[in-house]
């Protein structure tokens, strides 16, 4: 496809000269609102709170899981300890807080900076011991280890079609 046909043409000059692009005036009013809404799609999916939505989700996180425990690690720039709240129920981690602006600037033309409340669930494999849970805050970033119980870290192979593999 050549970059030709990407470009929207209109009426010819005359009948020997090429196709014009449009003019912005000469455009109907749906143009203008068709790029409208795709902007404030745009806008609106970039945003961190609509993760579920195609958005990055904030705050990043890495989830490793090793023989012993499951470590979860979250990078929340910005916040201490106080702000953020961490809960461990029903084989559920969740992290949550909220991000509060330093300074009420009525005359801020723009901020790519973003505040307001957050919360990330993370589902955990059955063995995890939840009242053995730890965490750590240090330099924006919280990791929490979740230690697995001697059941969960031994496991049993199953045989498929009554075969075992080696």
């Amino acid at each position: 496809m050549s970059v030709r046909d990407l470009i929207p043409w209109g009426r010819q000059t005359s009948s020997n000269q090429a196709p014009v692009p449009y003019r912005e005036s000469e455009m109907t009013p749906f143009f203008g609102l068709r790029r409208e809404i795709d902007r404030l799609f745009d806008d609106m999916f970039r945003m961190p709170s609509l993760a579920g939505l195609g958005a990055t989700a904030w705050p990043s996180m890495e989830v490793s899981d090793s023989e012993r425990e499951i470590r979860v690690s979250a990078e929340i720039p910005g916040l201490s300890e106080k702000d953020v709240e961490l809960t461990v129920h029903d084989g559920v981690l969740s992290i949550r807080g909220e991000k509060k602006s330093e300074t009420e600037d009525k005359n801020r033309g723009y901020s790519e900076r973003w505040y307001g409340r957050f919360e990330r669930r993370i589902a955990l494999p059955s063995g995890v011991e939840e009242d053995k849970a730890e965490a750590s805050f240090r330099d924006g970033v919280l990791t929490v280890t979740l230690p697995k119980s001697a059941e969960a870290t031994s496991g049993r192979r199953i045989p498929i079609n009554g075969e075992t593999r080696h």
